[in-house]
Protein backbone atom coordinates (compact mmCIF):
# COMPACT_ATOMS: atom_id res chain seq x y z
CA UNK A 1 0.00 0.00 0.00
CA UNK A 2 1.33 3.44 -0.94
CA UNK A 3 1.71 5.65 2.12
CA UNK A 4 3.07 9.12 2.91
CA UNK A 5 4.89 10.27 6.02
CA UNK A 6 4.91 13.98 6.90
CA UNK A 7 8.04 15.08 8.77
CA UNK A 8 6.90 18.22 10.59
CA UNK A 9 10.19 19.00 12.35
CA UNK A 10 9.79 22.59 11.12
CA UNK A 11 6.01 22.68 11.31
CA UNK A 12 3.56 22.64 8.43
CA UNK A 13 1.57 25.13 6.35
CA UNK A 14 -0.57 24.84 3.24
CA UNK A 15 2.09 26.19 0.88
CA UNK A 16 4.72 23.87 2.41
CA UNK A 17 2.42 20.93 1.60
CA UNK A 18 2.08 22.05 -2.02
CA UNK A 19 5.83 22.58 -2.33
CA UNK A 20 6.64 19.14 -0.91
CA UNK A 21 4.12 17.37 -3.16
CA UNK A 22 5.36 19.15 -6.30
CA UNK A 23 8.92 18.35 -5.26
CA UNK A 24 7.89 14.69 -4.83
CA UNK A 25 6.76 14.54 -8.45
CA UNK A 26 3.26 15.98 -8.72
CA UNK A 27 3.23 17.81 -12.10
CA UNK A 28 2.31 21.44 -11.46
CA UNK A 29 0.31 21.60 -14.71
CA UNK A 30 -1.73 18.56 -13.75
CA UNK A 31 -2.38 20.08 -10.34
CA UNK A 32 -3.45 23.36 -11.93
CA UNK A 33 -5.82 21.56 -14.32
CA UNK A 34 -7.47 19.64 -11.49
CA UNK A 35 -7.88 22.80 -9.42
CA UNK A 36 -9.61 24.49 -12.36
CA UNK A 37 -12.56 22.22 -11.57
CA UNK A 38 -13.17 24.53 -8.59
CA UNK A 39 -14.92 27.71 -9.73
CA UNK A 40 -12.53 30.23 -8.20
CA UNK A 41 -10.37 32.69 -10.09
CA UNK A 42 -7.86 35.41 -9.44
CA UNK A 43 -4.83 33.33 -8.55
CA UNK A 44 -1.83 31.61 -10.09
CA UNK A 45 1.02 29.44 -8.88
CA UNK A 46 4.52 30.70 -8.33
CA UNK A 47 7.04 27.84 -8.22
CA UNK A 48 10.78 28.05 -7.65
CA UNK A 49 13.69 26.11 -6.23
CA UNK A 50 15.09 27.76 -3.11
CA UNK A 51 17.52 27.00 -0.30
CA UNK A 52 16.70 26.75 3.37
CA UNK A 53 19.73 26.68 5.72
CA UNK A 54 21.84 25.57 2.75
CA UNK A 55 19.54 22.76 1.54
CA UNK A 56 17.42 22.85 -1.62
CA UNK A 57 13.63 22.80 -1.48
CA UNK A 58 10.66 23.69 -3.66
CA UNK A 59 8.66 26.81 -2.85
CA UNK A 60 5.09 27.00 -4.16
CA UNK A 61 3.09 30.18 -3.59
CA UNK A 62 -0.54 30.94 -4.36
CA UNK A 63 -0.25 34.39 -5.89
CA UNK A 64 -3.48 36.34 -5.94
CA UNK A 65 -4.48 39.26 -8.12
CA UNK A 66 -6.86 41.98 -7.05
CA UNK A 67 -9.84 39.74 -7.77
CA UNK A 68 -8.57 36.96 -5.53
CA UNK A 69 -7.61 39.24 -2.67
CA UNK A 70 -11.16 40.53 -2.49
CA UNK A 71 -12.41 37.05 -1.54
CA UNK A 72 -11.03 36.88 1.99
CA UNK A 73 -13.98 36.76 4.41
CA UNK A 74 -15.95 33.59 3.66
CA UNK A 75 -18.56 31.78 5.73
CA UNK A 76 -19.26 28.06 5.76
CA UNK A 77 -22.19 28.36 3.33
CA UNK A 78 -19.91 30.14 0.82
CA UNK A 79 -17.19 27.50 0.99
CA UNK A 80 -19.72 24.67 0.91
CA UNK A 81 -21.30 26.08 -2.26
CA UNK A 82 -17.92 26.52 -3.96
CA UNK A 83 -16.99 22.90 -3.23
CA UNK A 84 -20.43 21.48 -4.13
CA UNK A 85 -20.52 23.40 -7.42
CA UNK A 86 -17.09 22.13 -8.46
CA UNK A 87 -16.60 19.24 -10.90
CA UNK A 88 -14.19 17.43 -8.59
CA UNK A 89 -14.81 13.75 -7.82
CA UNK A 90 -17.23 13.03 -4.99
CA UNK A 91 -14.40 11.51 -2.96
CA UNK A 92 -12.27 14.66 -3.18
CA UNK A 93 -15.29 16.89 -2.52
CA UNK A 94 -16.22 14.94 0.59
CA UNK A 95 -12.70 15.02 2.00
CA UNK A 96 -12.48 18.77 1.36
CA UNK A 97 -15.82 19.39 3.06
CA UNK A 98 -14.67 17.41 6.11
CA UNK A 99 -11.48 19.45 6.36
CA UNK A 100 -13.26 22.80 6.02
CA UNK A 101 -15.99 21.78 8.46
CA UNK A 102 -13.35 21.02 11.10
CA UNK A 103 -11.62 24.34 10.32
CA UNK A 104 -14.85 26.32 10.77
CA UNK A 105 -15.67 24.44 13.98
CA UNK A 106 -12.28 25.43 15.42
CA UNK A 107 -12.63 29.05 14.34
CA UNK A 108 -16.15 29.26 15.80
CA UNK A 109 -15.03 27.81 19.13
CA UNK A 110 -12.01 30.07 19.67
CA UNK A 111 -13.86 33.22 18.60
CA UNK A 112 -17.06 32.40 20.48
CA UNK A 113 -19.19 32.61 17.35
CA UNK A 114 -21.78 30.37 15.73
CA UNK A 115 -20.63 27.85 13.13
CA UNK A 116 -22.76 29.40 10.39
CA UNK A 117 -21.67 32.98 11.07
CA UNK A 118 -17.94 32.69 11.73
CA UNK A 119 -15.52 33.80 9.00
CA UNK A 120 -12.11 32.48 8.06
CA UNK A 121 -10.58 35.27 10.11
CA UNK A 122 -6.87 35.09 9.33
CA UNK A 123 -7.20 32.93 6.24
CA UNK A 124 -7.86 34.07 2.69
CA UNK A 125 -10.62 32.01 1.06
CA UNK A 126 -8.80 31.49 -2.25
CA UNK A 127 -5.39 30.45 -0.95
CA UNK A 128 -6.98 28.28 1.75
CA UNK A 129 -9.10 26.41 -0.83
CA UNK A 130 -6.12 25.98 -3.15
CA UNK A 131 -3.80 24.79 -0.37
CA UNK A 132 -6.27 22.24 1.00
CA UNK A 133 -7.55 20.85 -2.29
CA UNK A 134 -4.09 21.01 -3.83
CA UNK A 135 -2.86 18.75 -1.01
CA UNK A 136 -5.77 16.30 -1.37
CA UNK A 137 -5.36 16.14 -5.15
CA UNK A 138 -1.55 15.93 -4.96
CA UNK A 139 -1.71 12.91 -2.65
CA UNK A 140 -4.26 11.29 -4.96
CA UNK A 141 -2.02 11.86 -8.01
CA UNK A 142 0.83 10.11 -6.17
CA UNK A 143 -1.46 7.19 -5.31
CA UNK A 144 -1.19 7.67 -1.54
CA UNK A 145 -3.75 5.65 0.43
CA UNK A 146 -2.76 6.56 4.00
CA UNK A 147 -0.90 9.41 5.67
CA UNK A 148 1.22 9.23 8.82
CA UNK A 149 2.84 12.15 10.60
CA UNK A 150 5.62 12.93 13.05
CA UNK A 151 5.17 14.97 16.20
CA UNK A 152 4.50 18.57 15.19
CA UNK A 153 6.81 21.52 15.86
CA UNK A 154 4.58 24.54 16.47
CA UNK A 155 7.24 27.22 16.88
CA UNK A 156 6.99 29.76 19.68
CA UNK A 157 6.72 33.46 20.43
CA UNK A 158 3.89 35.74 19.34
CA UNK A 159 2.05 36.61 16.15
CA UNK A 160 0.20 39.79 15.20
CA UNK A 161 -3.39 39.28 14.03
CA UNK A 162 -6.48 41.41 13.44
CA UNK A 163 -7.42 40.51 17.02
CA UNK A 164 -4.13 41.74 18.44
CA UNK A 165 -0.94 39.94 19.44
CA UNK A 166 -1.47 36.24 20.20
CA UNK A 167 0.84 33.52 21.52
CA UNK A 168 2.09 30.75 19.23
CA UNK A 169 0.54 28.32 18.52
CA UNK A 170 -2.43 30.52 17.64
CA UNK A 171 -5.81 29.65 19.26
CA UNK A 172 -7.32 28.03 16.14
CA UNK A 173 -4.14 26.03 15.53
CA UNK A 174 -4.12 24.82 19.14
CA UNK A 175 -7.77 23.77 18.92
CA UNK A 176 -7.10 21.81 15.73
CA UNK A 177 -4.02 20.09 17.15
CA UNK A 178 -5.71 18.75 20.29
CA UNK A 179 -4.78 15.11 20.77
CA UNK A 180 -1.72 15.37 18.48
CA UNK A 181 1.82 15.17 19.94
CA UNK A 182 3.33 18.68 19.83
CA UNK A 183 6.57 20.39 20.81
CA UNK A 184 8.37 23.68 20.29
CA UNK A 185 12.03 23.67 19.31
CA UNK A 186 12.38 27.28 20.41
CA UNK A 187 12.16 28.96 17.00
CA UNK A 188 10.58 32.37 17.57
CA UNK A 189 8.19 32.04 14.64
CA UNK A 190 4.82 30.52 13.73
CA UNK A 191 5.88 27.21 12.18
CA UNK A 192 2.45 25.53 12.09
CA UNK A 193 -0.52 27.40 10.65
CA UNK A 194 -4.24 26.62 10.99
CA UNK A 195 -4.33 25.36 7.39
CA UNK A 196 -1.41 23.02 8.00
CA UNK A 197 -2.93 21.87 11.29
CA UNK A 198 -6.34 21.02 9.80
CA UNK A 199 -4.74 19.12 6.92
CA UNK A 200 -2.89 16.93 9.42
CA UNK A 201 -5.92 16.50 11.66
CA UNK A 202 -8.12 15.13 8.89
CA UNK A 203 -5.64 13.27 6.69
CA UNK A 204 -3.31 11.58 9.20
CA UNK A 205 -4.06 8.07 10.45
CA UNK A 206 -1.57 8.26 13.32
CA UNK A 207 1.32 10.30 14.72
CA UNK A 208 4.75 9.17 15.79
CA UNK A 209 7.97 7.68 14.47
CA UNK A 210 8.71 7.02 10.81
CA UNK A 211 6.81 3.85 9.84
CA UNK A 212 8.57 0.89 8.27
CA UNK A 213 8.37 1.63 4.57
CA UNK A 214 10.30 1.42 1.32
CA UNK A 215 10.84 5.08 0.43
CA UNK A 216 10.43 5.80 -3.27
CA UNK A 217 10.27 9.60 -3.31
CA UNK A 218 11.09 12.45 -0.96
CA UNK A 219 9.42 15.82 -1.42
CA UNK A 220 10.82 18.91 0.31
CA UNK A 221 8.59 21.97 0.58
CA UNK A 222 10.01 25.29 1.73
CA UNK A 223 8.51 27.61 4.32
CA UNK A 224 8.65 31.38 3.92
CA UNK A 225 11.51 32.09 6.32
CA UNK A 226 15.13 30.97 5.91
CA UNK A 227 16.41 30.26 9.42
CA UNK A 228 20.16 29.99 9.85
CA UNK A 229 20.09 27.23 12.46
CA UNK A 230 17.54 24.87 10.88
CA UNK A 231 16.10 24.02 7.48
CA UNK A 232 12.60 25.48 7.42
CA UNK A 233 11.08 22.72 5.31
CA UNK A 234 8.37 20.09 5.32
CA UNK A 235 9.57 16.68 4.15
CA UNK A 236 7.12 14.14 2.74
CA UNK A 237 8.30 10.55 2.30
CA UNK A 238 6.34 8.55 -0.28
CA UNK A 239 6.62 4.78 -0.56
CA UNK A 240 5.25 1.32 0.03
CA UNK A 241 4.34 0.25 3.54
CA UNK A 242 6.04 -2.76 5.10
CA UNK A 243 4.37 -6.12 4.60
CA UNK A 244 4.40 -6.49 8.37
CA UNK A 245 1.67 -3.95 8.96
CA UNK A 246 -0.98 -1.96 7.11
CA UNK A 247 -0.14 1.00 9.32
CA UNK A 248 3.51 0.84 10.27
CA UNK A 249 6.05 -1.51 11.77
CA UNK A 250 5.89 0.43 15.02
CA UNK A 251 2.85 2.67 15.10
CA UNK A 252 2.41 4.81 18.20
CA UNK A 253 -0.72 4.37 20.31
CA UNK A 254 -1.80 5.47 23.78
CA UNK A 255 -2.43 3.17 26.74
CA UNK A 256 -4.80 4.54 29.42
CA UNK A 257 -4.94 2.66 32.73
CA UNK A 258 -6.62 2.95 36.10
CA UNK A 259 -7.07 0.64 39.11
CA UNK A 260 -10.57 0.37 40.60
CA UNK A 261 -11.62 -1.43 43.79
CA UNK A 262 -14.93 0.19 44.73
CA UNK A 263 -17.26 -0.13 41.73
CA UNK A 264 -20.23 -2.38 40.98
CA UNK A 265 -18.81 -4.94 38.48
CA UNK A 266 -22.04 -4.82 36.45
CA UNK A 267 -20.94 -1.39 35.17
CA UNK A 268 -17.87 -2.73 33.34
CA UNK A 269 -19.87 -4.19 30.45
CA UNK A 270 -21.57 -0.85 29.77
CA UNK A 271 -18.27 1.02 30.18
CA UNK A 272 -16.46 -1.21 27.70
CA UNK A 273 -19.25 -0.81 25.14
CA UNK A 274 -19.07 3.00 25.44
CA UNK A 275 -15.29 3.13 25.12
CA UNK A 276 -15.24 0.89 22.05
CA UNK A 277 -18.08 2.85 20.44
CA UNK A 278 -16.16 6.11 20.98
CA UNK A 279 -13.08 4.84 19.18
CA UNK A 280 -11.00 2.75 21.59
CA UNK A 281 -8.87 0.18 19.75
CA UNK A 282 -9.23 -2.31 22.60
CA UNK A 283 -10.50 -2.42 26.19
CA UNK A 284 -9.65 -5.12 28.72
CA UNK A 285 -9.81 -5.82 32.45
CA UNK A 286 -7.17 -7.44 34.67
CA UNK A 287 -7.68 -8.74 38.20
CA UNK A 288 -5.16 -7.12 40.58
CA UNK A 289 -4.44 -7.03 44.30
CA UNK A 290 -4.25 -3.43 45.51
CA UNK A 291 -2.93 -1.87 48.72
CA UNK A 292 -4.02 -3.41 52.03
CA UNK A 293 -4.72 -6.66 50.15
CA UNK A 294 -7.90 -5.37 48.50
CA UNK A 295 -8.89 -7.16 45.24
CA UNK A 296 -9.42 -4.78 42.35
CA UNK A 297 -9.62 -4.42 38.58
CA UNK A 298 -7.12 -2.72 36.29
CA UNK A 299 -8.93 -1.08 33.36
CA UNK A 300 -6.73 -0.80 30.23
CA UNK A 301 -7.75 1.15 27.12
CA UNK A 302 -5.78 1.31 23.86
CA UNK A 303 -6.42 4.23 21.52
CA UNK A 304 -4.96 6.62 18.97
CA UNK A 305 -3.71 9.93 20.34
CA UNK A 306 -6.65 11.86 18.86
CA UNK A 307 -9.13 9.86 20.99
CA UNK A 308 -7.24 10.09 24.29
CA UNK A 309 -9.04 13.09 25.82
CA UNK A 310 -12.53 11.88 24.85
CA UNK A 311 -11.92 8.43 26.32
CA UNK A 312 -10.40 9.81 29.53
CA UNK A 313 -13.54 11.91 30.00
CA UNK A 314 -15.71 8.79 29.66
CA UNK A 315 -13.60 6.92 32.23
CA UNK A 316 -13.89 9.75 34.75
CA UNK A 317 -17.65 10.12 34.27
CA UNK A 318 -18.59 6.41 34.04
CA UNK A 319 -16.36 4.92 36.79
CA UNK A 320 -15.51 5.63 40.41
CA UNK A 321 -11.83 6.31 39.72
CA UNK A 322 -10.32 9.64 40.77
CA UNK A 323 -7.07 9.25 38.85
CA UNK A 324 -5.54 7.45 35.89
CA UNK A 325 -2.29 7.20 33.94
CA UNK A 326 -1.50 7.17 30.22
CA UNK A 327 1.59 6.66 28.13
CA UNK A 328 2.72 6.03 24.56
CA UNK A 329 3.66 2.56 23.33
CA UNK A 330 4.78 1.13 20.00
CA UNK A 331 2.95 -1.78 18.40
CA UNK A 332 3.16 -4.02 15.35
CA UNK A 333 0.14 -5.54 13.62
CA UNK A 334 -0.30 -8.02 10.81
CA UNK A 335 -2.32 -7.09 7.75
CA UNK A 336 -5.90 -8.23 8.22
CA UNK A 337 -8.71 -8.68 5.73
CA UNK A 338 -12.26 -9.98 6.14
CA UNK A 339 -13.19 -12.66 3.57
CA UNK A 340 -16.49 -14.51 3.18
CA UNK A 341 -16.13 -18.24 2.58
CA UNK A 342 -18.50 -21.05 1.60
CA UNK A 343 -17.89 -23.60 4.35
CA UNK A 344 -19.35 -27.07 4.90
CA UNK A 345 -21.77 -25.49 7.38
CA UNK A 346 -22.73 -22.46 5.29
CA UNK A 347 -21.39 -19.01 4.47
CA UNK A 348 -19.24 -17.36 7.10
CA UNK A 349 -16.75 -14.51 7.31
CA UNK A 350 -13.14 -15.13 8.29
CA UNK A 351 -10.54 -12.72 9.57
CA UNK A 352 -7.41 -13.47 7.52
CA UNK A 353 -4.06 -12.37 8.98
CA UNK A 354 -1.20 -11.97 6.51
CA UNK A 355 2.58 -11.77 6.65
CA UNK A 356 4.46 -10.74 3.49
CA UNK A 357 1.14 -10.95 1.61
CA UNK A 358 0.59 -14.59 2.59
CA UNK A 359 -2.29 -15.74 4.80
CA UNK A 360 -0.80 -17.29 7.93
CA UNK A 361 -3.92 -17.50 10.11
CA UNK A 362 -7.70 -17.53 9.65
CA UNK A 363 -10.27 -17.01 12.38
CA UNK A 364 -14.05 -17.35 11.87
CA UNK A 365 -16.15 -14.40 12.94
CA UNK A 366 -17.88 -15.16 16.21
CA UNK A 367 -21.24 -13.65 15.18
CA UNK A 368 -21.35 -15.82 12.04
CA UNK A 369 -20.54 -18.94 14.09
CA UNK A 370 -23.33 -18.07 16.52
CA UNK A 371 -25.76 -17.55 13.62
CA UNK A 372 -24.90 -20.94 12.11
CA UNK A 373 -25.16 -22.68 15.49
CA UNK A 374 -28.71 -21.37 15.94
CA UNK A 375 -29.68 -22.14 12.35
CA UNK A 376 -28.31 -25.72 12.42
CA UNK A 377 -29.25 -26.30 16.08
CA UNK A 378 -25.72 -27.39 16.85
CA UNK A 379 -23.50 -26.52 19.83
CA UNK A 380 -21.55 -23.34 19.20
CA UNK A 381 -18.31 -25.09 20.22
CA UNK A 382 -18.85 -27.76 17.54
CA UNK A 383 -19.47 -25.11 14.87
CA UNK A 384 -16.30 -23.21 15.78
CA UNK A 385 -14.24 -26.44 15.69
CA UNK A 386 -15.69 -27.75 12.40
CA UNK A 387 -15.88 -24.58 10.35
CA UNK A 388 -12.88 -24.03 8.07
CA UNK A 389 -11.78 -21.38 5.60
CA UNK A 390 -11.81 -22.14 1.88
CA UNK A 391 -9.67 -19.95 -0.33
CA UNK A 392 -11.77 -18.23 -3.07
CA UNK A 393 -11.38 -19.70 -6.55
Amino acid sequence: MKIAYFDCSSGISGDMCLGALVDAGVPIKKLENELKKILIKGYRFGTEEVKRAGFRATKVDVIQGARGKGQRAKKWKDIEKIISDSSLSNKVKQKGLEIFRRLFEAEAKVHGELFNTVHLHELGAVDCIVDIFGTIIGLEILGVKKVYTSSVNTGSGFIKTEHGTLPIPAPATTELLKGIPLYSAGTDFELTTPTGAVILKELSSSFGALPEMNIERIGIGAGNEDFKDRANVLRIFIGESSALSPQSSASTIIVIETNIDDMNPQIYEYLMERLLKEGALDVFLTQVIMKKGRPGVKLSVLCNSQKKDDLIKIIFTETTTIGLRFYEVQRKTLKRKLHESNTQLGKARFKCSMLENKIIRTTPEYDDCKRLAKKLKKPLLDVIERISYKKPG
